[in-house]
């Protein structure tokens, strides 16, 4: 099985001829050391394998930049389908970021709210200061001058 059911020449055409889509971050050439590390990792049996030819690496990037330049039918599934799946994220992401917009403000006037229970608290316990002081006041005992009715 190939993949995108495509030999591995017609890949390599099709990334030659679209050289331009595959920038070094989609997709890079095998140097001669790394294909000697691999076959000496057994990863590939030996170098006759590969034709004499240096094997294409792909990054994810690339391997979806692959499905856009193949003309064959599964090629352009899996181009549909990644293109579906973008679209999903991108909505997942808008939906998640009015979300943390919500509970920023949710946030925001939860803390206002709280500065402002605060400064009832603080009024209260002002009044009740100024209440405990008048008890206290008229409690004592009155000095001074007391006025009587002439009456008697």
């Amino acid at each position: 099985m190939y993949l995108y059911d495509v030999e591995t020449r017609v890949l390599k055409q099709a990334v030659r001829r679209n050289i331009e889509r595959f920038p070094l971050d989609f997709m890079f050439e095998l140097e001669d050391d790394e294909i000697d590390l691999l076959v000496s990792q057994n990863v590939i049996p030996s170098k006759k394998i590969l034709g004499g030819a240096r094997p294409f690496a792909f990054t994810e990037t690339g391997v979806a930049m692959l499905s856009s330049v193949l003309k064959n039918k599964k090629a352009i599934d899996i181009n549909i389908a990644i293109m579906r799946t973008f679209i999903k994220l991108r909505k997942a992401f808008n939906d998640n970021t009015n979300l943390m917009r919500r509970l920023d403000d949710i946030e925001y006037k939860s803390a206002d709210h709280d500065k402002k229970i605060m400064l009832i608290f603080e009024y209260l316990k002002q009044f009740e200061e100024a209440k405990q002081k008048e008890i206290q006041i008229s409690k004592r005992k009155r000095i001074g001058f007391k006025k009587y009715d002439s009456q008697d």
